[in-house]
């Protein structure tokens, strides 16, 4: 329905803002959820923004980067579906290139 479709727009969170200088940068995972994305991202010194419940986290602030969490159902195959998190980072270079392999490895392990 036509209305189902604007909902899920209106849902997905903006790509998070930059500071000039800052760069972008987009991962995405399947079989975490958001909630456990945001978790990671807190243990790597981020801040939740806007909720204190992870699972409702569409935003992580961290210092000298930001970061924006959107979650969707994909098909894996046939009829099996997974979650799937995508995070776009914004942030200083050099931060992002240390943060983004530490948010990898906890994210590659998730699914246990």
């Amino acid at each position: 329905m036509e209305g189902d479709a604007a909902d899920e727009e209106a849902e997905a969170p903006p790509e998070p803002t930059t500071e000039p200088g800052w760069v972008r940068r987009e991962v995405a995972y399947r079989g975490i959820s958001r909630r456990l994305a945001a978790h990671y991202l807190e243990n790597l010194g981020g801040e939740l923004v806007g909720t204190d419940d992870p699972a409702a986290a569409t935003r992580v602030d961290g210092e000298g980067w930001r970061a924006t969490l959107d979650a969707a159902t994909v098909t894996a195959a046939a009829s099996i579906t997974l979650t799937e998190v995508t995070v776009s980072f914004a942030g200083e270079e050099s931060v992002l290139d240390e943060l983004l392999p530490k948010f990898e490895r906890k994210a590659m392990r998730a699914g246990g």
